[in-house]
């Protein structure tokens, strides 16, 4: 009776046994399916890169029309240019072009030397009259950003099957840097047309890195370019993801949905992110930003017109108050309108100090103000940014505190269409405004805020940059020293001239300038080869898993 027993004990161990194999077996197969499927933890185990933005979702990919940030970001992916940028760098590198230009002794004409063995997209031979072709129709088409060329180019020309030479209007010595201007990419002469509108908005055959397969309002996809003559990308391609707001954007990442988030980060998620990577959670990339903010002042509405009063606000711009308190800093402070990324630039505003109450009371008290008959000024910001009203509100209450009833600011906002619309109009006395340049080069951040085409001292600018800025600045010495600077091929001559310029800006004061950006790149710890340029631009064919 007794083996009977054991022979049934025997039979119920060994069902046990099998149950308990059986019971690892499932949860060997759940943990790894578990480890196969995204989340914060862990990647997916295919080689495209999602990046996830809350940038507003791009309206064209055709490089004659498109004039955006982040459409940028996309072009310099799919496109080479003439010359772009050593990674990491301000360095400018030939690209398309074998060599830097030769330039002639006027200042005129620029010969480039163009690369062999480049292909577009579709096939089609990339030579010197593709690239005669796709400059001429940036101009032709008529799009958003043509000014670029048509302002300053009189000629194109196919000057052999590997030469092109291109003729100015009037000597321009940072030509180069504006020929690594996103959009004057080549494209497919066999794909597209010159002709005034014709733009091909949902596509793009150029003859970058990546290729466009899919173009969507909430997702574009890129596949890599097998064809491509450079390095070739390390990843399969990238997916950009576009979020309706930047909590689904920092949700998204959090949770490991995206590999990558970039740009319209609100401030708080920003340092959150960047606190997490402190706890090596993952990765947070910053760099200064080639973008900046500045006050514009209207010289012609009284009591700006008087040098003091001008003088007296830029004294009590705090900077580094509004580091602190509004972007928990996440902008770094400027004192020229030449951001610190660019060596011409020279910190002349520094002499006002940042909150400095006694140099303001010292000018007002010279201009005729007092308590009793305080300086009253509007100050006016662009209502749907957040950041622009936070710092306003800190500026007016940090001049309340220091100089009680002498200075007084009545803020003022406008959305930010409207407010560029009216900008030359003369409606706002003073206007916190935000600049990207077009291109890196120190040109670029003087010519269009300084420089008058017509006018005089007694009117005021009439027409040209600082009359569509809203300050109508006018300095006949201005306007010598940046033609100057635009003849002149010497670096060192050109920043002497800058010095000059941005002398004049700090002694004039028609702008104050207030901060730089920083720029954030958010990746997740399996991404290796994250990287932000100083020109806003992220290069996707250095990403893998």
């Amino acid at each position: 009776m007794g083996w009977p027993d054991c022979g049934m004990v025997n039979v119920g161990w060994r069902s046990s046994l099998r149950f308990l194999l059986l019971c690892c077996l499932c949860c060997l197969l759940t943990v790894s399916c578990s480890r196969s499927t995204p989340n914060a933890a862990a990647p997916s185990r295919t080689s495209r890169i999602v990046l996830g933005t809350a940038a507003p979702t791009v309206s064209t990919l055709d490089p004659a029309d498109a004039y955006s940030i982040f459409s940028g970001n996309l072009l310099y992916n799919l496109g080479d240019r003439l010359y772009s940028y050593k990674l990491g760098t301000s360095e400018l590198q030939p690209q398309l072009a074998t060599a830097l230009p030769k330039v002639s002794a006027d200042g005129l004409t620029y010969t480039i030397p163009l690369r062999q063995g480049v292909v577009f997209h579709d096939g089609t031979k990339f030579d010197a009259k593709a690239m005669e072709f796709s400059l001429q129709r940036f101009i032709n088409n008529g799009g958003s950003p043509a000014f670029l060329l048509s302002d300053l180019v009189k000629s194109i020309q196919a000057t052999g099957e590997y030469e092109l030479t291109i003729q100015l209007k009037k000597p321009f010595a940072a030509f180069p840097s504006l020929l690594a201007f996103s959009g004057l990419c080549p494209v497919s002469p066999k794909a597209y047309e010159i002709k005034e509108g014709s733009f091909k908005p949902d596509t793009i055959i150029s003859t970058g890195p990546y290729k466009l397969v899919k173009y969507g309002t909430d997702q574009i996809r890129l596949d890599t370019f097998e064809q491509y003559w450079g390095t070739k990308p390390v990843n399969q391609g990238i997916d950009i993801q576009f979020f309706s707001s930047s909590a689904n954007l920092f949700n998204a990442f959090r949770t490991g949905a995206i590999d990558l988030a970039y740009q319209n980060l609100a401030v708080d998620q920003i340092r959150t992110l960047q606190e997490g990577a402190t706890a090596q959670k993952w990765q947070a990339i910053a760099q200064a930003g080639s973008s900046i903010d500045y006050v514009t002042i209207n010289l012609k509405s009284p009591p700006l017109d008087k040098l003091a009063v001008r003088q007296a606000i830029a004294a009590m711009m705090d900077r580094p108050l509004l580091e602190e308190r509004v972007f928990r800093g996440q902008i770094q402070p400027l004192y020229s309108l030449i951001p610190a990324t660019l060596n011409m630039k020279d910190p002349v505003f520094q002499a006002y100090g940042d909150g400095n109450a006694t140099k303001a009371r010292e000018l007002l008290t010279q201009a005729g103000y007092s308590e009793t008959k305080p300086l009253k000024v509007e100050f006016w910001y662009r209502s749907n940014v957040v950041n622009d009203q936070w710092a306003a509100l800190t500026l007016k209450a940090l001049i309340k505190k220091r100089l009680g009833n002498l200075m007084q600011l009545d803020l003022k906002s406008i959305e930010s269409t409207t407010a560029y619309k009216n900008l030359d109009k003369g409606v706002y006395p003073m206007f916190l405004l935000d600049w990207t340049p077009d291109f890196l080069d120190a040109d670029n951040y003087i010519q269009p805020f300084m420089e008058c085409s017509k006018g005089s001292v007694k009117t005021g600018c009439e027409a040209g940059s600082s009359f569509l800025q809203g300050s109508f600045y006018y300095s006949d010495r201005a306007n010598q020293l940046i033609d100057q600077s635009r003849k002149e091929l010497n670096p060192d001559i050109r920043k002497q001239l800058f010095t000059e310029l941005q002398a004049l800006l700090g002694q004039d004061v028609p702008f104050i300038p207030l901060w730089q950006s920083k720029d954030y790149l958010f990746a997740q710890k399996w991404i290796q080869g994250a990287s932000l340029q100083i020109t806003q631009k992220v290069p996707f064919w250095t990403l893998q898993k």
